[in-house]
């Protein structure tokens, strides 16, 4: 069980870099992934509400995932 939310929170992950790159390819069409890691270089995409929006959902799923793999290994000693 504990591998499973683990996948799916990837699974989620990943949807949501995917997610944000094409919003970003939006308005940045020969936009990376790469690129999506550094935004302040495309000021099309450090001013877009849209954009910035997409990367916050995606800053929360990392610390979501970080929380949960550090509790997991907290918990792995039980």
């Amino acid at each position: 069980m504990k591998q499973r939310m683990v996948e799916l929170l990837d699974e989620i992950l990943h949807a949501q870099e995917a997610k944000l790159l094409r919003c970003g390819t939006q308005f940045v069409p020969t936009l990376t992934s790469e690129d999506v890691l550094q935004p302040v270089d495309y000021p099309e995409l450090e001013k877009n509400p849209l954009f910035r929006y997409e990367e916050g959902v995606l800053e929360g799923i990392h610390t979501v995932r970080s929380a949960l793999l550090a509790l997991l290994r907290e918990n792995s000693g039980d």
